[in-house]
C-alpha cells in the first residue's frame, strides 16, 4: 500500500502525459459499448482542464417527481422552522437519506461578524416544486427558498451526509431567481477552529449583482481583520450571454492542488491558491443575514436556488453508505465517463479490460491491464 501512495504523488505533468495517452481511445469504439450503469464501472474519468480518474458516482434527478410536488406556505416562528418535518417522503427515502441531510442550524453564534438578522435553516425550505413554465426538459425541480420574515431570514441548506470526500467534480443544472439580497451557493467545506484553517471551495451567486456575474473562491476570502485575501477569489461573467436566472450546468473539479469551475462545459475559472488538502462536506444553500456579503432583503421578499439535477463522480475515505454504494472500490479495470454519455446520469464505458483480458476484445484491448491500473494510480486522487 504504502508503494502505491507513491505512485500517487508523482508530478501532474506525468499524469497529464498519461491522460493524453488515454484520449487516443477511438470514439467509435465508445459508441459501440455505450451506455451502461454504475456497478459495472471501475472508476470514472472526467473531462476538461484538470481531467481525473474519480472511484464513485451519484447522480439525483429532480425533473420527474411530479408525486411528491408542493410549495409549503412559509413557517412565520423561528422555533417551529427548525424542528419542521421534510416536506415530502422524497426526503426521507434511503436514496436521499444516505448521501444528504437537511440543515437546522442558526446563525445566533455570531458565525458572520456583521449579520444583522437571525438566519434559521429549515427543512420546510427544501421541496419539490411543479414546472409550470412552458419547459418541456423538467417537470419539476428541486427548490432551496429563503425569504425575509419580520423577525428572521427563513433559510435552506442541504449537506452530504459524509464529510470524507477527497476530490471530486460535482455538476448541477440549476438557476437562481428572486429578490435582492440574497446568495445560493455550491461549494465544499471543512470547518476550522479558527479561519486561517477552513478549507472550503466555492461557487457564490449573489442576488444583489449583476445577473451574469458569479464569485468562485478557495475559502477563506478575507482575514479575522477583514481585509481581502484577493488571490482567493475570481469574479467570473457566465459565458455567451447567459444570466443566472437562466437554466445552465454550473461544475466544480476539486482535485490536487487545484480547482476549476465551468458553466455548461466552458471553463469561468481556476484557482491554485489555498486549495482544499483536506476531506470536506458537499454543501448547497440559499440564504441571507443582513450582513455586507448578502446584502438585506425586503420584508417578505424571497430568493430561491432551484436545482434540475446534481450529479457527483468522487473519491472518499469514508466507509460510509455513500462509499458502499456502487462497491467500485478502487479497481479501476472498467473505465466509465458521465461527460460522454448521451443520458444525463448514466455513464458510458470508455474502455474494458477487464474483457480484453478475458479475450473479449475490450475497447482498448491493446492496452495492458497493467498499464490501465497505472493510470489511474499515478493520478493523485484516486487513492487519496
Amino acid at each position: 500500500m504504502e508503494a502505491l501512495k507513491q505512485i500517487s504523488q508523482l508530478p501532474i505533468s506525468l499524469s497529464s502525459l498519461i491522460i493524453l495517452i488515454s484520449a487516443t481511445v477511438p470514439l467509435s469504439a465508445a459508441a459501440e459499448l455505450g451506455l451502461t450503469d454504475d456497478s459495472k464501472c471501475g472508476c470514472y474519468l472526467t473531462n476538461g482542464g484538470e481531467s481525473r480518474y474519480f472511484a464513485r458516482h451519484r447522480f439525483f434527478d429532480f425533473r420527474s417527481l411530479s408525486e411528491y410536488a408542493g410549495v409549503p406556505a412559509t413557517i412565520r416562528d423561528a422555533e417551529t422552522t427548525a424542528g419542521a418535518d421534510e416536506t415530502s417522503a422524497f426526503f426521507t427515502a434511503t436514496k436521499w437519506t444516505d448521501f444528504w441531510t437537511l440543515a437546522s442550524w442558526n446563525n445566533s453564534n455570531s458565525a458572520r461578524a456583521d449579520a444583522s438578522v437571525l438566519m434559521v435553516n429549515s427543512p420546510n425550505n427544501v421541496y419539490i416544486e411543479a414546472n409550470n413554465e412552458p419547459d418541456p426538459s423538467s417537470q419539476t425541480w428541486l427548490t432551496l427558498r429563503t425569504q425575509r420574515l419580520p423577525d428572521f431570514q427563513t433559510a435552506a441548506e442541504i449537506e452530504s451526509a459524509s464529510a470524507s470526500y477527497k476530490y471530486l467534480s460535482l455538476r448541477m443544472r440549476a438557476r437562481t431567481v428572486g429578490a435582492r439580497g440574497a446568495v445560493t451557493a455550491m461549494f465544499t467545506y471543512r470547518d476550522a477552529d479558527s479561519l486561517a484553517d477552513v478549507q472550503e471551495s466555492d461557487l457564490e451567486i449573489r442576488t444583489n449583482d449583476p445577473r451574469n456575474l458569479v464569485h468562485y473562491t478557495n475559502q477563506p476570502s478575507y482575514t479575522d481583520d477583514g481585509d481581502d485575501v484577493a488571490r482567493a477569489t475570481v469574479n467570473a461573467t457566465m459565458p455567451g450571454g447567459r444570466s443566472w436566472t437562466d437554466w445552465a450546468v454550473h461544475r466544480m473539479d476539486w482535485t490536487p492542488g487545484m480547482t476549476t469551475w465551468y458553466v455548461d462545459d466552458a471553463q469561468v475559472a481556476q484557482i491554485a491558491f489555498q486549495t482544499p488538502r483536506d476531506e470536506c462536506n458537499i454543501i448547497l444553500n440559499s440564504w441571507s443575514d443582513g450582513g455586507s456579503w448578502a446584502g438585506n432583503m425586503s420584508d417578505n421578499d424571497a430568493a430561491y436556488l432551484q436545482v434540475q439535477w446534481l450529479e457527483v463522480v468522487y473519491n472518499s475515505t469514508g466507509a460510509g453508505p455513500e462509499a458502499k454504494r456502487h462497491g467500485a472500490g478502487s479497481s479501476c479495470n472498467r473505465v466509465c465517463s458521465v461527460d460522454q454519455t448521451p443520458q444525463r446520469g448514466r455513464p458510458v464505458m470508455l474502455w474494458d479490460n477487464a474483457a480484453a483480458s478475458r479475450g473479449g476484445g475490450g475497447l482498448v484491448a491493446w492496452i495492458p491491464m497493467g498499464a490501465a491500473m497505472f493510470m489511474v494510480l499515478i493520478t493523485s486522487g484516486l487513492l487519496g
